[in-house]
């Protein structure tokens, strides 16, 4: 009968101690998430403005913040795309940031749109754009980004805007090199993964070193699933969506490289999947050099804005865009794998 009551006893104990720490661990997770962040009530739209802790937002004066956010009109407009329209806030002389609009989504999707917001928040990578907050309402979502100053790589590589900025190659080199470590940051060390659904050359930032930083990455999930089709640019954007896609209709993480193949295409020849001249031939950019690739003549794909370069690391991105292009998706390389290939083509140029 002693036997029983010290197991009683025993299993009473582990089963208290199980629920504290459980208890403990909840309101330690609450505290940490608190910390991360500041959030601020507008008593006279009805919003709420969240603010991320970082040493650029924590100088800052919420109610300023709100307050210039709030007076942003159609002049402070600097693009727009699938996922919204996006200003450029000024906060001073030295602060300044992307503010990016979401119209409402449906209340069932709302309910998780804060869960997804705070998870892009935690994600910190120097080829990521960051999230710095955002601002929610009954009718629209604000999301509050760093600034890239020098816009995005289809803006650099296709732009009409003179002044035209020409990128030699070890630009073009550094900028798909830090748009795949971005990537594979996304694929394999986020926890949950990140499939980006949308890789393309206006969703790569580029900021005052010329670094890239990708953008938009999670936005897909915000959005409503069933809008699915190519032209809402929802789940993808024509001219960059793996074949498997127009079957499936699921995004996967072997469909951002594919997308990223495309990428490397555009920086190798600067002209876009959905060049007028592809869609007058009925042809397409992957198509269009894969038959000249075919041919050994990589040279006379490469855009003519390209004055001096080393050929054969020319040609070792070609091969790994192949790679990326591959028909079937199990054959195309990780994005792990793709930071590799191309980290080992200056590795090779320096032997």
């Amino acid at each position: 009968m002693g036997n029983s009551k010290v197991v009683a006893l025993y299993i009473t104990i582990c089963v208290v101690s199980f629920v504290a720490s459980k208890v403990i661990m909840t309101i330690l997770c609450y505290c940490r998430w608190k910390r991360k962040q500041m959030v601020v009530q507008d008593s006279l739209s009805g919003g709420k403005l969240v603010m991320f802790k970082s040493p650029k937002m924590d100088t800052l004066k919420s109610n300023m913040l709100l307050k210039k956010t709030m007076k942003l009109t159609n002049q402070d407009i600097i693009g727009s795309g699938g996922y919204g329209t996006v200003y450029k806030l000024i906060i001073n002389e030295s602060t300044s940031f992307a503010v990016k609009r979401l119209n409402r989504i449906s209340a069932e999707q709302d309910r998780g749109f804060e869960r997804e917001l705070v998870s892009m928040g935690d994600i910190k990578h120097r080829n990521i754009v960051t999230l710095h907050g955002y601002y929610s309402t009954n009718q629209y979502n604000l999301l509050i980004y760093e600034l890239m100053p020098n816009g995005s790589l289809d803006q650099v590589l296709h732009g009409k805007s003179a002044p035209r900025k020409v990128l030699d190659w070890p630009s073009r080199y550094k900028i798909a090199l830090g748009a795949a470590r971005g990537l594979s940051y996304l694929h394999h060390d986020c926890i949950p993964h990140v499939i980006h659904r949308d890789i393309k050359s206006s969703n790569i930032l580029l900021d005052h070193n010329m670094e890239a930083r990708v953008s938009d990455f999670g936005l897909a999930t915000l959005m409503e699933p069933d809008k699915t089709h190519v032209s809402t640019l929802v789940a993808g954007t024509f001219g960059y969506l793996a074949p498997e896609y127009f079957d499936t209709g699921k995004a996967t993480a072997k469909g951002d490289v594919y997308s990223f193949g495309v990428v490397l295409l555009e920086l190798l020849t600067g002209r876009k999947p959905t060049d007028e001249s592809f869609l007058e031939e009925g042809t397409k950019l992957v198509t269009w050099v894969k038959a000249v690739v075919q041919e050994k003549r990589e040279e006379y794909v490469v855009d003519r804005n390209l004055e001096e370069f080393p050929i054969e690391e020319i040609n070792h991105v070609f091969t790994i865009a192949w790679m990326c292009l591959e028909a079937e998706p199990c054959i195309r390389p990780t994005m792990a794998e793709v930071v590799k290939m191309l980290e080992q083509i200056k590795v090779n140029a320096l032997a």
